[in-house]
Order: C-alpha cells, then structure tokens, then sequence
C-alpha cells in the first residue's frame, strides 16, 4: 500500500503541477482506482477528458467506477459518451468494453458509426493510433521487444516526438531511476497510456 500511496502523491504532484497534462490526470485516477478510491479517481479522468475529449479508457473507466459507486445514471452517462468517442477515433477495446458495461447494466447501448475510412497508408506511412491520421511513421522500431515494435508498427513519427518530450517529463517529475525494473514498467505504461496503446 506504500507503493500504491507513493505513486499517488507522484501522479497528485505531476497533475498539480502541470493541470493541462491529461496524462498527469489519467494516470492519478489509475492509481486512485488501484486504491479503492473510486470517487477520488472519476474526479481525475473527468479532468483529464476536459483537457482530451478523445480519452476512450477515461470514459471507460470512470463510468464502471460510477457504476461501482451506485451512480447509474452519471455512470451509463459516461460510458454512453465514451461509446460514442471510441467509435469515432476506431477505439475497438474500450468501445466493445464500454458496450458490454451498458448492456450488463440494463442500458441502452448508442448508435454508433463504424470509424469512417481513413486514407490507406502507403510506403513510409503509418495509420497512427494516437492522433488517427496517416502520417510518416518512424524508420525503424524505437526499441528493442514488443513495445519497440508496437510503436514501429502503429505510431506515426510526430505522435512518438512528442511522446519522447512526455517520457521526459515523466522521467523527472516522478525521478524515475531508469536502471530499475519498476520504474521501466511506470514509464512504460505512461507512455502506452499517451500513445493509446495500452490493453
């Protein structure tokens, strides 16, 4: 549990002290929810969908945190709207997650559209999973392993410029030691957080 506190007076400090980082607030509902703080954590992902509407996995989880927490109606709200946002951006999880949500509480699940066509990519283009565009992708995987190629394979070259400037940052506002196991997997998950690449 002294881990658990840890990481949540790290992810308080890094929201605080950037408020327009949504991944600062992303990442303190995650841990608010691995604490049991359910209220606590759908304050954080509705800051963060206030700062990034697209957020498919805020939505998602603060809607079954509010269904935990008795409030149906907010929660099939927010599941309802999160629906809606991962279908647009081609979020398949989190939508067939938030769908199966809705329907296990007895609502009704939106209309939604398939994700329009996007363009195809060509030679040296990527469909990117963070912005959604067809873009430039990277020569080469970031990375050694599964990550490295995962990041090769569906994030375009600007999105994984400006992940580095986030890596970055989490690097020094949590003083993440990258020599340790533990904290590789925090950044890890930051960044997969930031490129819509987590489970």
């Amino acid at each position: 549990m002294a881990d658990l506190d840890t990481r949540i007076d790290q992810f308080k400090k890094m929201a605080n002290d950037d408020p327009g980082n949504e991944l600062g607030h992303f990442s303190l509902g995650r841990a608010l929810l691995d604490a049991g703080r359910d209220a606590e954590a759908v304050e954080s992902f509705d800051r963060a969908l206030a700062i990034n509407p697209t957020l498919s996995k805020a939505y998602q989880l603060a809607g079954a945190a509010l269904l935990k927490l008795g409030r149906r109606d907010e929660g099939v709200a927010r599941l309802t709207a999160g629906v809606t946002a991962a279908a647009d951006r081609g979020d398949v999880m989190p939508r067939d997650e938030m769908v199966r949500l809705l329907t296990d509480a007895g609502a009704p699940v939106p209309a939604f559209k398939q994700a329009a066509p996007r363009q195809a990519a060509g030679e040296g283009e990527v469909l990117c999973h963070r912005c959604g565009e067809t873009k430039k992708k990277l020569a080469k995987p970031p990375f050694r392993g599964p990550f490295g190629q995962a990041v090769y394979d569906k994030i375009c070259y600007d999105c994984w410029q400006l992940a580095i400037r986030q890596g970055t940052k989490v690097i020094n506002e949590l003083r993440l030691p990258l020599n340790d196991p533990h904290a590789q997997k925090v950044w890890d998950q930051h960044i997969r957080e930031f490129l819509n690449l987590q489970d």
